[in-house]
């Protein structure tokens, strides 16, 4: 990271928000032709009420403020990913710049800036769930999944991340998946959670405000 790029944007956010508006900016001018126009993103009426609701929660001018539950209806509406074009989409909703919306998404670990499975098992590794075992967990997930932290599975059922606390710490190791904890975790712990979901075909991005 260049220290003169970090003190013009004030923060490493920012910067990181920068580097990603940019690569986007590429990709948008590379495939402009290829673009397919009915791709643009767009809630349905259900979903866009609601998103109207949240927006009047807060002062004329404000909006930016219900840019947070915004992103999560937009991301689960989109197959649990934001896409250049679905920021793009919530910008214009809550009439910012796309940056403002980039420098978000690309701070929170919550928010998924490419496709990921159906179900989302985020495995915190802050030092109390690691003191407690959390890498035990991480390995075990790694070993039954066959895959690392960052990659989904062939069949697209699974993604596996590694998180920063989830304020669980009384109860390590913890995962999250969607909206639900799942606390003092053992591998025979993981072994029927993972079997329970897979028979369940579990998905993680529902719309948290449904």
């Amino acid at each position: 990271m260049h220290k003169r790029f970090v003190e013009k944007y004030n923060s490493v956010e920012t910067y990181t928000a920068v580097r990603l508006y940019k690569k986007i900016k590429i990709k948008k001018t590379e495939y402009a032709d290829m673009q397919d126009k009915n791709n643009i993103p767009e809630f349905n009426r259900e979903t866009l009420d609601l998103v109207n609701q949240i927006i009047k929660r807060y002062p004329q001018g404000r909006q930016k403020s219900a840019l947070l539950p915004v992103l999560h209806i937009a991301q689960s509406e989109n197959s649990g990913w934001l896409s250049p074009e679905m920021m793009d989409y919530v910008a214009s909703l809550l009439e910012i710049q796309p940056i403002e919306v980039y420098e978000v998404a690309s701070f929170y670990s919550m928010y998924n800036l490419k496709p990921v499975g159906n179900c989302v098992i985020e495995v915190c590794q802050t030092g109390p769930c690691w003191l407690n075992g959390a890498e035990q967990i991480l390995s075990h997930f790694e070993t039954r999944l066959g895959i690392k932290p960052g990659e989904t599975t062939p069949d697209g059922k699974f993604t596996l991340k590694t998180v920063e606390c989830l304020a669980a710490c009384g109860n390590a190791p913890v995962i999250q998946v969607g909206t639900e904890y799942h606390e003092n975790l053992t591998p025979s712990k993981v072994d029927k959670l993972l079997e329970q979901w897979k028979s369940e075909n579990k998905k993680s991005h529902t719309n948290p405000y449904l």
